[in-house]
Formats: structure tokens, sequence, C-alpha cells
């Protein structure tokens, strides 16, 4: 055990073992790893809360941070830095990188000396998920760096990220290529996006923790939509590339998904694609490198993957990090939205107990639930709830049992959680939009087309919807959250969906009704009427089915 004389915990560190793990051995001690250690910002962030970005203040009316700004007041201290790395020398470590604007030190070297360093003992796993290097307890530091270092990542890789994407259900003995379903254009003309936009002057920036793409499927996509190819990006984060990996069940469908619906729709923005590692270093490193890429200035995120809420999922020092990327997100005037997850009220935990899925229910983030969609023609037939019942695919959402609810949803009639201790916490989702892999979205990936569904298709439909009004208002929407919640004629621009439920399997889910609702949220859009309301100007005429 270290010596609590010489070496203090990390507040939120704690790590707890994984259900279902069992131990494998000690790891090599001499194999080199790397580790992200986050500082504090060299000013709290709570000096934000005063700001206008994150209030009700329609976008006309909102200041956002430029990300040198937010860097030169939140960034790092160099004083900081230099401790650390004196400290890093000390114990044979090797400083990699050092970001002042993402507060991030990335360090190097033997597994011996960086458990040495940071108080920590490693032990191989091996679990029915993938086997994986693991920690109990704390993440320790030295006395002078106490409250300098506020977590560290990258002891522990255990998986950490699902994608939200659901393929329709196919009979035995047929033809195993699904017919139908919408191009993503067509779901937009549905939904009345905005005629005339394209999404010219924004970057989507959307997240991967696995597989990749091919050109070569993007153009043949784009060409048979009768669209111009979007240019888009691969940033590697943490040594991930771009790695298209063909095969059954595998994480390219998700991102050409991601690309195919996001760049048809918007097809004069850029797209940068963040492929990251499926860890909680993952996770932060991917989410601070997108917020503060200042080469490619993305305006709105696009996550469709997740992981359920729980002590023994996440850890607090990993949700407190992504937040507070999330929360920089918002001050600089960048919309992140999050896909709620393809599990209904259970969120793939077989406890018996509601989950709701991180990060999706964190407070900075557009939560985007599933409906199932039906036309008749160009105009929306019906809209419910998505749930499929027998393959227990349905809407995530839900009320968040570690996750307090947000001042901007107080009004919003959230219920207490269905879990014995009543929590009333982050209602999710916000918004949502079709879901159903019945009637799903057409896709080419690995040079196939399929249909494929899952609130996975409706973060980057939200996310094409945002470039296009940043496109219209000439102006970040940004934190949209606080708006959507706070002024009226926003929250009636979205498309109610009153009918459904998002129990699976009789866990105690719940129901869609009259306003926000724990499936759907306030429902689907009806973009012109958002660009209007938004903007601020009388509302047009133009509605949806």
């Amino acid at each position: 055990m270290p010596d609590p004389k010489t070496l203090v915990p990390i507040p939120g560190s704690h790590r707890h073992s994984r259900p279902g793990a069992t131990e494998a051995g000690a790891p090599d001690p001499q194999e080199r790893i790397r580790v992200s250690v986050l500082l504090r910002p060299r000013t709290p962030l709570a000096e934000l809360a005063a700001g206008k970005a994150l209030s009700a203040a329609l976008p006309r009316e909102r200041q956002y941070l430029s990300r040198e700004e937010f860097a030169a007041r939140f960034g790092a201290d160099p004083a900081d830095v230099q401790t650390l790395e004196t400290y890093a020398h000390r114990h044979n470590l090797t400083v990699v990188e050092a970001s002042l604007p993402r507060r991030t030190v990335v360090l190097s070297g033997a597994l011996a000396d960086l458990s040495a360093a940071f108080g920590v003992t490693l032990v191989n796993y091996k679990h029915p998920d993938g086997d994986f290097r693991g920690r109990t307890g704390p993440i320790f530091v030295p006395q002078e760096l106490a409250g300098v270092v506020q977590a560290v990542f990258g002891f522990d890789n255990r998986r950490q990220a699902r994608p939200h994407l659901r393929r329709p259900k196919v009979r035995a003995g047929s033809d195993r290529t699904p017919t139908g379903g919408y191009t993503p254009p067509q779901v937009a003309a549905l939904y009345n996006y905005p005629s005339g936009l394209d999404g010219s002057g924004q970057c989507i920036g959307i997240l991967e923790f696995g597989g990749g793409y091919r050109s070569s499927d993007l153009n043949a996509y784009f060409k048979q939509l009768g669209l111009p190819a979007p240019k888009v990006t691969a940033i590697s984060v943490d040594g991930v590339q771009n790695q298209p990996m063909p095969g059954p069940d595998s994480p390219d469908d998700e991102v050409d998904l991601d690309i195919e619906v996001a760049g048809s729709i918007a097809p004069g923005a850029q797209l940068a694609v963040y492929f990251a590692p499926f860890t909680e270093q993952g996770w932060v490193d991917a989410i601070n490198t997108a917020v503060n890429d200042d080469l490619h200035r993305p305006s709105v995120l696009s996550i469709s993957w997740g992981f359920a809420e729980g002590q023994d999922i996440w850890s607090a020092q990993a949700i407190q990090a992504v937040d507070e990327a999330f929360q920089a997100a918002a001050a600089m005037g960048v919309t992140v939205c999050v896909a709620s997850g393809d599990d209904g009220s259970r969120d793939q935990i077989t406890d018996g107990l509601a989950h709701v899925d991180f990060p999706s229910s964190s407070e900075w983030v557009l939560a985007c639930g599933g409906t199932s969609l039906q036309s008749s023609g160009t105009q929306i037939a019906s809209e419910v709830v998505w749930n499929d019942g027998d393959q227990g695919g349905a809407s995530g959402g839900g009320i968040s049992d570690n996750i307090a609810l947000p001042s901007w949803q107080a009004k919003a009639g959230v219920p207490p959680s269905v879990n014995p201790a009543g929590h009333v916490g982050r209602g999710v989702p916000d918004v949502a939009g079709n879901a159903d892999p019945q009637t799903g979205y057409q896709v080419l990936s690995d040079g196939h087309k399929t249909i494929l569904g899952g609130t996975s298709a409706v973060a980057p439909l939200w996310s094409a919807l945002v470039a296009l009004i940043n496109q219209k208002l000439g102006k970040p929407v940004g934190f949209v959250n606080p708006i959507l919640y706070g002024q009226p004629t926003v929250t009636a621009a979205l498309r109610d969906v009153t009918s459904g439920s998002n129990d699976v399997e009789d866990l105690g889910g719940y129901f869609a009704g009259p306003g926000w609702d724990a499936c759907t949220g306030f429902g689907s859009p009806n973009g012109t009427a958002l660009v209007t309301a938004l903007a601020g100007t009388p509302e047009s005429s133009g509605s949806p089915g």
C-alpha cells in the first residue's frame, strides 16, 4: 500500500472490479504504456456559469469564447505542468506530450515505474467481452501534486464503449440483404429540414471507437444519392487509426452510418472523424481533442457510442473529465449530440434495474432518443417510441441515478426514477428521431448495401440539422438545452411523440406522453420551424405530417 505520508489518493479515481471478470496473473512489469494525466484548470470552471453561452438566451444574444480565449483562461497552468514533469522524471518516465488547452500531459514508461509513481497495482483479467488490464482502488499522487492532478487514465484498459446501432430483423432462410428503409435526405425531408442549406462553413466532429471507412464506399454512396462527397478527415487519437474491419457485426457499419447520415444531409460541411481506443482514456482524450481542435474547429459533435452508468462501469474521475470537456464545448459554442442507447430502460444491464447511458446522461449534451417513423408519400403518417419488443431494441432513456437534475430541466416534469430509491436526476433523452431498424437508413459499408437503425443514426441526424441551423443563423447554436427547455417557441418547434414505451422485459420503464418524457424527450424535429424559433422571428407555417 502507498505510504499516506508521501502519496495521497486522487478524489474520484477509485476503480471497482468489473463484474464477471476473473484474474489471470500479473502483466509484464517491463511492458511500456502511456497514461494521460489531466491537470486542474488555471481558473475554476465554475466561473463559466454566469456566461451567456450557458443561458437560455437565443443564439443571436449569446457570447462564446474562442478556443484561444478558453485555453488562455481555463487551460492548464505551465507551473503545474513543470511540477508534474519533474516528478515524472524522478520515476524514469518520459513526457510524450503536454497540452495546455487540453490540460493533458501524456507520460510513457514501464508498467513497474508508472505503477510505483502512482501507487497502482495492475492485474490481467479475463472477461466474456474481452480480456483487459485492470486496477481496483484509487490512484495516488505525491503531496505536491495533490489538487494539481485531477485524473490519470490509461492504467485500466477495459472496454468502455458500445455502438448504439441496430440491424433489421431478417427471417431465417430469406435473402440476408434487407430492403426498404429511407435515405438520410428522405428522413430530413420528412422532418422538414430547411431547404437551400448544405452546412457550408461548418465542421461536424464525429467520435468513433473502432473500425473505419473506405473512400471508395463513401464516393459510391454519395454518387448514388446524386450528392457531392463531403470532405472527410480521419484524426488519430492515442494511436488509433482509420482501420476498416470487414466482417459480421463490424464497427465499420457504425462509422459509415455516422458519416453517410451527416454527410448526405449536410454535404457542404467538413467531417472530422476522431478515432480513439474504447477505454476511459480513449473517451477523455478523444473528446478533449475534438473540443480543442483549433485546426478543424468543429461547431457540433456527433457521438453514437456509450456505456451504461454505474459505479462498476465508469469511474467518477472519468465522468468529471468528460463533463468538463463538454462544458468547455458549451462555452465555445459547440453543440454535442449523443445517442441515448438502443436497449430501452435497462441499457444492457441485467440486474433488474433501470439504467441510462453515459455520456448521453451528461448535463452538457443533447441526448438523442429513438422513434419508429412511418410515412405516407412525403408526409409523416405516424411516429411512436421505438420499441422492437421481441428483439429488445428500444429507445434508451430514463432518469440518471448518478447525475443531478440540471437547473435547466427543473420545470420539465422529470419524474422519479422507477428504481426503488426514486431518485430525481438528469432525464434522458432531450430529443428524438427515426431509429427503428425496420424503417432505418440505407447505408453502404464495406462494399455492401444494408439498412441500419438505432439511436446511432439519430445523433448524426441531429448533428447535421445543427450544422444547417448554424449556417443559416451565421452563428453557432451552441449548448442548446437551456434554450430548448427555457424558450417555449423553441420547444414548440419539435414534433411531440406521445405514444409508446421504452420498457423491455417488464423492468418498469418509461412511457411517452404530452410534453417531455423519458423515451423521446420533447420529440422529433421540425427543422424549418426550429430554425425560425432559434432565430427569434415569427414561426413559419411549414410543418411536417
